[in-house]
């Protein structure tokens, strides 16, 4: 059963230095104070797993968390670069970056076959594309019973699954409702996992058709953070801060106003600090 306990103690017992992590969001829901936590904690040598990498992992990979960046997208949504990663991979600050790019459905078909506990994912994918050449784990089979040539990947079984939700109940269940990723998925597929949520609730009450409920049993620890998606959007809890991923291009270019940035930011505050944001997205930290 999921422990409800408070997101430093979460992180402190679950996220070790060395451990593969994945922090899943797709636009909505991204574990941004969960990823702050990480930082503050001082965590290094993570790999870090993500379909669409954008600022949290700019953010830290910047400070020097990350060794590894497993990924099928990376960028600042609708502004351009992540310059941290860039400077990571290009210059080698603050230390070399290595980096394994996949697409999107080989990194969802590799959170797949990670949730049924199998070695390897086998998909219709990479035709007539150049990323087998310069990733060497993507590979191919020929189907025994219809000798078509198919594409492989390594299943994705992280460490740890790092997710922000809607709702948990006390019993430790976990609601999403409105645009899900892969949240699921990794989770299923990791042998601990964080969840981040907007609020505790005795019930969820009526819920939406499209609602996702991860069960007790798969979920190693809740959170309570509301605002923890901030930047990003919570459905029903506050709108996406268009103006924070606008912001933070000029703030990420330059490495010492990148670092003050952080530590005014991040390392001087605590997951409190994300409350008003659940009263009020629109308001852009730091920018």
């Amino acid at each position: 059963m999921a422990a409800i306990t408070s997101l430093s103690e979460a992180i402190r017992t679950n996220v070790r230095d060395g451990d593969s992590v994945a922090m899943e969001g797709f636009t909505h829901l991204i574990p941004y104070a969960a990823g702050h936590e990480i930082i503050r904690q001082g965590r290094k040598r993570l790999t870090l797993y993500r379909m669409t990498p954008d600022l949290i992992y700019d953010q830290l990979i910047g400070m020097g968390c990350a060794d590894k960046l497993v990924f099928s997208w990376g960028g600042n949504p609708g502004v351009g670069s992540l310059h941290r990663l860039r400077d990571a991979v290009e210059n080698g600050w603050p230390h070399r970056l290595q980096i394994e790019e996949h697409s999107h459905a080989a990194m969802a078909n590799a959170y797949d076959a990670g949730a049924a506990n199998l070695p390897f994912a086998v998909f219709r994918g990479y035709v007539g594309t150049d990323l087998p050449k310069v990733n060497p784990t993507i590979r191919h089979v020929t189907c025994p019973y219809t000798g078509e040539e198919l594409a492989t990947v390594p299943a994705i079984r992280p460490d740890v699954a790092i997710v922000h939700a809607l709702k948990a109940d006390r019993e430790g269940n976990v609601l999403f409702e409105g645009i899900v990723g892969v949240q699921k998925e990794a989770v299923l597929a990791a042998k601990r996992s964080v969840v981040t949520v907007e609020e505790v609730v005795d019930d969820f009450g009526d819920i939406s058709p499209n609602s996702v409920i991860l069960p007790r049993w798969a979920v190693t620890a809740i959170a309570e953070v509301p605002g923890g998606a901030h930047p990003s959007y919570a459905h029903g809890y506050y709108k996406r801060d268009n103006a924070y991923y606008k912001a933070w291009d000029p703030i990420a270019r330059d490495r010492d106003t990148f670092l003050a940035w952080m530590k005014d930011n991040v390392l001087d505050k605590g997951p409190e600090a994300y409350a008003r944001y659940a009263a009020d997205g629109s308001t852009a930290r730091g920018a």
